[in-house]
């Protein structure tokens, strides 16, 4: 799994705790999680890719983003089948150091492009509605496509460390093999360095991020509600629960799994040596990072399905139905469509406050 210190031993500082979380619900039940994840995702995303390429095109910076996050969740979902036979065989891995080091590493690399990309947008949605004048300039595909590019290369440096860090372990006197790192001293310090850049760079800084972008463009939505009509106002409303929803998805997603990551940490470092709170950690942080990676599935959801543009072009690729040319020029995701309504909502009420204070 994308746990990083998962061994034959917890602590790595003579803390031995061979058993800790060796349960048969988790041996049962991820298994289905991550099938269930693998499914709903694989067809989830590429409906997402389909859509955009053949009805949205790449015509918007938020189109760019999406694709290239749909895509990043497309990378890291066809390594779920290969967790989902390792935990099912009781952290048996069978395929080989290769796709050890490839599974790992592309877990890692999902977590970084997603939440990289996730950022991207929001910045991107905090600039069309609160700067929509002055950040017409950088807001083009061009930028769009290098920022794409920059959290790709980016990215793939970050997961380096985790794809040679792990290989293929034997698990004592049996034919057991674990795809992780053995908890050695010269390579706890490593350990922790990844563990921290991935809770600090991985969530926190992200998150702070995408929450005040949403507050800035909140408090500039709410500052222009005075003299709005009553069927503009729904529309702003429509924008501030999209914006909610991904900032809470986004955190009950991940968050559990950066508290339970944490105290692993802890527990690695050797802080905390006690079996019952490692037997209680193993058997959790495998149901939280099923809920993370269920936030490969939640995009789709968030960022395109709830669109009616989407729906409808949906429906004409299913039935495939060329796209018309008037449907081509309004498809755009639910966020990007709102966006340009807010904009039109701020500069509204900009252009009454000047007729005022003339």
């Amino acid at each position: 799994m994308e746990n990083l210190t998962l061994g034959t031993s917890k602590g790595g500082l003579g803390l031995n705790c061979s058993m800790s979380g060796r349960h048969n619900i988790v041996f049962t039940l991820v298994p289905v999680v991550y099938s269930c994840n693998f499914v709903i995702g694989i067809v989830g995303n590429s409906m997402v890719v389909a859509v955009i390429y053949r009805y949205m095109k790449l015509r918007s910076v938020a189109n760019v983003f999406v694709l290239n996050l749909a895509i990043s969740d497309l990378t890291f979902l066809i390594t779920l089948p290969l967790w989902a036979t390792f935990t099912a065989a009781g952290y048996h891995w069978p395929f080989g150091s290769l796709l050890c080091k490839a599974s790992a590493g592309l877990a890692i690399f999902n977590l970084y492009t997603s939440i990289f990309f996730l950022t991207a947008l929001s910045i991107d949605r905090y600039l069309a509605i609160v700067h929509p004048v002055r950040s017409r300039r950088r807001r083009t595909l061009l930028y769009a496509r290098l920022t794409c590019i920059f959290i790709w290369v980016f990215a793939f440096l970050l997961s380096a460390p985790t794809a040679l860090s792990r290989d293929v372990h034997q698990m004592g006197n049996s034919s057991s093999t674990l795809c992780a790192v053995v908890h050695r001293g010269e390579l706890i310090h490593l350990l922790i360095s990844l563990s921290v850049m991935k809770s600090v760079l991985g969530f926190v800084v992200p998150f702070l991020i995408i929450i005040t972008c949403y507050c800035l463009i909140g408090r500039a939505l709410l500052g222009a509600r005075g003299g709005l009509r009553k069927s503009v106002r729904s529309r702003e409303d429509e924008v501030l629960r999209m914006l909610a929803a991904a900032v809470l998805a986004f955190f009950v997603c991940w968050a559990p799994h950066q508290v339970f990551y944490f105290v692993e940490l802890l527990v690695v470092s050797g802080v905390v040596d006690n079996c019952k709170v490692v037997d209680v950690i193993d058997t959790a942080l495998p149901f939280t990072i099923c809920l993370a990676y269920f936030n490969s599935c939640v995009n789709p959801i968030l960022y395109s399905f709830v669109g009616h543009n989407f729906r409808k072009n949906l429906l004409q690729l299913l039935r495939c139905r060329p796209g018309t040319d008037e449907g081509r020029q309004s498809l755009s995701s639910k966020m990007n469509s709102l966006s340009h309504r807010a904009t039109e909502i701020l500069h509204l009420t900009g252009s009454k406050k000047s007729t005022v204070t003339a």
